[in-house]
């Protein structure tokens, strides 16, 4: 499947019973920083469990326009021969991130303090969202940024050739902005500090600390206050990227709605800064378990098995959970359809400026398949019709957009009709296995 090709459309029908082991990929979070990280330290990082997906390759060619060698060695395991902090060269083309706002926004902090320039650009759907959210805190450190009006790719972030420290609080709960930041702090002198309100997910700190850089957090009045000593030599570490929990949140809520399914999807990443969906589940009566839980390069992973779960009930899921499960609400809006009672999302408006506006996006689709949204600016509210009672037949629009596209399929599994999405294209520049690993388990999910 192609983000940026021909579109292609996509039917999940109502299944039996799913089950067996669902081995998703890798997380994404965590292989975009290994690469980039990767990229910036002295010497050669082996990287095992890459997601492989069309974004996380998009981040891999563009370390290596950067200058770095990276090499495929097959299977999930590649490594990356870095330049060192600062030694980024300036790419002879323009760089596509094709899809991902994570890659092109951490790769512009990666540049932002390097004294080059570099044009990116994406697909429709990443040329059309907003980047000054990121632009405004690297021009801090004296990087320049020229792109389309609003912001808005293609733009060529002009790296500053004397950077300056920053101290810069994060206006919304965001990790691309707070990493754009940090890795731009990397190569500038002295001590860069960002202060984020809301907790968010930590991946670059704790793997900046993995890579020898001087990163210290702490908990104050203001928020967290994390500082970042600039100029250090990365050294390189052998990674072992978990699985994506991301990715684990469409097969695990799949099992909730098909009766009589027993899934385990094992060795996901539990990090707290990412595992809010699985809390709400529980809360909402979801059968969720953890199991053999453990440490792995020092993030927290378990086992978890999810079973058919046909008495939830809506919840208020609270507005500070938002952050560590941002993207997951388009999919738990498809199990809120399934619950008895409302499901309410508070303080949720960072989905309006993802790859789709998903709070529409869902919206429209739920709407269509017989179910009642209410919404927002920064909220929205399913009232959910019990198991096994949402109609279905609907045809969504996926909006270029993976995760909505996944959660409608996810939708159809245990609605009483089909369910359809224009284009389930986008689906691999983040689970490039969905189709083959859901029908492993015995869903039915077709190409139109």
């Amino acid at each position: 499947m192609s983000g940026h090709g021909t579109p292609i459309p996509m039917t999940s029908s109502p299944c039996g019973p799913l089950s067996g082991v669902a081995e998703v990929p890798g997380d994404k979070s965590i292989s975009h920083r290994s690469l980039i990280l990767g990229a910036m330290a002295v010497g050669e990082t082996k990287i095992t469990g890459l997601l492989e997906g069309e974004d996380v390759l998009d981040t891999a060619k563009a370390m290596r326009a950067l200058g770095a060698e990276v090499i495929d060695h097959g299977n999930g395991s590649w490594s990356v021969h870095g330049v060192g902090v600062g030694g980024f060269a300036e790419p002879e083309n323009v760089i596509d991130c094709g899809n991902s706002g994570t890659g092109v926004r951490l790769l512009m902090g990666a540049v932002a303090t390097c004294p080059i320039s570099v044009t990116f650009t994406g697909d429709a759907s990443l040329n059309g969202r907003p980047m000054a959210r990121v632009t405004d805190p690297l021009a801090l450190f004296g990087t320049q940024a020229v792109g389309r009006k609003g912001g808005r790719l293609p733009m060529t972030i002009v790296g500053a050739d004397e950077p300056v420290p920053v101290r810069y609080e994060v206006p919304m709960p965001s990790a691309q902005v707070k990493s754009a930041v940090l890795l731009a702090g990397l190569n500038a002198p002295g001590q860069t500090v960002v202060i984020e309100k809301e907790a968010t997910r930590d991946h670059s700190e704790r793997m900046l600390a993995g890579f020898g850089a001087e990163i210290t957090t702490e908990q104050t009045a203001d928020g967290r206050v994390i500082t970042l000593t600039g100029q250090p030599e990365l050294k390189p570490q052998v990674i072992a990227v978990p699985r994506d929990p991301s990715s684990a949140a469409f097969p695990v809520c799949a099992a909730l709605l098909a009766p009589g399914s027993d899934v385990l999807v094992p060795g996901i990443g539990l990090n707290p800064t990412r595992a809010g969906l699985f809390t709400t589940l529980r809360e909402m009566g979801a059968d969720l378990t953890y199991e053999n839980e453990r440490l792995e390069g020092g993030e927290p992973v378990a086992d978890l098995r999810a079973r058919y779960s046909p008495s939830m009930v809506g919840v208020v899921v609270p507005p500070e959970r938002a952050a560590s499960m941002i993207d997951e609400y388009p999919v738990l809006s498809a199990i809120a359809a399934n619950a008895t009672g409302i499901t309410m999302m508070a303080g949720v408006k960072e989905l309006r400026v993802k790859e789709s506006d998903r709070i529409d996006a869902m919206a429209r689709g739920l709407r269509a398949n017989g179910v009642e949204v209410d919404e927002g600016a920064d909220w929205w509210s399913v009232t959910g019709m019990g198991i096994g009672n949402v109609p279905g037949g609907g045809a969504c629009e996926s909006f270029l957009d993976h995760r909505i596209a996944m959660s409608f399929m996810v939708l159809g599994m245990g609605a009483q009709n089909p369910v359809s999405v224009d284009d389930g294209g986008p689906i691999a520049t983040s689970f490039p296995i969905f189709e083959p690993l859901m029908t492993q388990l015995g869903a039915k999910v077709s190409r139109d």
